[in-house]
């Protein structure tokens, strides 16, 4: 019923710049809450980056500063820019979002995207 699928990961030195994309197809009216998560190699997966459904970002303390999250409702695309990234940041990054359905009854579901993978060299 609903796909996210990233795109914009890769392979980046320390101190630079990524702009990861996350776009949402399928039976969607809209998108409530979205956000960011990243997984690193034997770690949990962690919330980087959301916007809550009246608009409100947040960040983890990691990355506050360094990253915005924006979204585009009329495209149901979100974004996650990086800067100023470190090879602590490297991980498999994930989007997130509670999808408003476009059934009869407007069903919620939480959708994620296969995952992009971001790796900071030092």
């Amino acid at each position: 019923q609903v796909q996210l699928v990233e795109s914009g990961g890769g392979l980046v030195q320390a101190g630079g710049s990524l702009r990861l994309s996350c776009a949402a197809s399928g039976s969607i009216y809209g998108l409530i809450t979205v956000g960011w998560y990243r997984q690193a190699p034997g770690k949990q997966r962690e919330l980087v980056a959301g916007i809550s459904g009246d608009g409100i970002a947040s960040y983890a303390d990691s990355v506050r500063g360094r990253f915005t999250i924006s979204r585009d409702n009329a495209k149901n695309t979100m974004f996650l820019q990086m800067n100023s990234l470190r090879p602590e940041d490297t991980g498999v990054y994930y989007c997130n979002a509670n999808v408003r359905l476009t059934d009869s009854i407007g069903r919620l579901l939480a959708a994620w995207g296969p995952g992009t993978q971001v790796t900071v060299s030092s």
